[in-house]
């Protein structure tokens, strides 16, 4: 079987890891026969900037990468030989969308080894509960966003804080190293630390094979410069270069298809209408661009 090499142009510096956590045990993903999962029913089923806990169909991205979110929050299982991996839970309502979605492709929720998070606010965060119940998974996270997992409040330091309520509290049975990857049997992701949209924000790069052809993928977290009314991003240089941080980052990534948080941040739907494909060439680059002038036009709109 053809073994996927990882492109990693501009990070070959970057060490991969095994992440080895007390009561860990990996049964075998449970052998199904995989049903279509065209994105074209996503695409008649859902809609630009759609509701956050709407029911929408999965379908597979590329290779053992699939969309199991709601038509308006991204989710993405990775599946492996040895159990799969989660990224994001969406809402506590959105939860029960991606256990069924996951279901509904044929997979086992139990066969979910480990979860993961882009960052701590309750439309992304909220459903990991549930979902670490149901699933029994490992929750990996960043340190920053660790601590607002545990207990559900978003922390001071984050531009939305007092914007929310608690959402459910969720194990968090590890802690994150930037750019170390998390391996599960074949399957290797690689965190990318960009705060900005929150303090523990991170993104993730990995690889999905279809036969010999091999692609780059980047869920990119969101990088939007949103915040309550009373928070000034001119008032928090700190902040502001730590935007700028993650905007070079991400856009020095290996990138053949882009993700996001949200899926019309990245236009998904359009690109799946016109392509028919999330293949983009300047996708990265061009997201964090996009991000960059957002946030360029915030600061601006503070000094008026």
């Amino acid at each position: 079987m053809h073994k996927c090499s990882f492109k990693m142009t501009n990070f070959s510096r970057v060490i991969c890891v095994i992440f080895v956590l007390a009561g860990w045990g990996c049964s075998a993903p449970t052998n199904v026969v995989m049903p279509p999962a065209p994105s074209s029913q996503w695409v008649n089923d859902c809609t630009d900037w759609d509701d956050w806990d709407k029911q929408g169909p999965p379908f597979r991205i590329y290779g053992n990468s699939y969309y199991v979110g709601t038509c308006g929050i991204t989710a993405i299982l990775v599946v492996g030989k040895e159990g799969h991996i989660l990224i994001d839970g969406a809402t506590e309502a959105g939860a029960d969308v991606i256990a069924n979605n996951i279901e509904a492709l044929g997979f086992a929720l139990k066969d979910i080894k480990i979860l993961l998070n882009t960052h701590e606010h309750f439309d992304h965060a909220a459903g990991l509960a549930k979902l670490q119940q149901l699933s029994g998974a490992k929750l990996l996270s960043s340190s920053k966003a660790a601590p607002v997992l545990r207990t559900g409040v978003i922390a001071e330091a984050d531009p939305q804080f007092g914007m929310h309520d608690p959402f459910p509290a969720v194990n968090v049975d590890g802690i994150l190293n930037e750019w170390e990857a998390v391996t599960l049997g074949n399957l290797s992701l690689i965190p990318i630390f960009t705060p900005g949209h929150t303090p523990g924000a991170v993104s993730w790069q990995w690889e999905s094979c279809q036969g010999e052809d091999c692609l780059s993928l980047v869920f990119a977290d969101s990088l939007s410069a949103v915040s309550s009314h009373e928070y000034r991003f001119s008032d928090h240089p700190i902040y502001v270069s730590f935007f700028k941080q993650s905007f070079d980052k991400l856009a020095t990534l290996d990138c053949d298809i882009l993700l996001s948080t949200h899926p019309s941040s990245s236009q998904m739907r359009k690109r799946l209408v016109n392509e028919g494909n999330l293949l983009r060439v300047d996708g990265c680059p061009s997201y964090a661009k996009k991000v960059s002038k957002m946030l360029m036009r915030r600061l601006d709109d503070e000094q008026k």
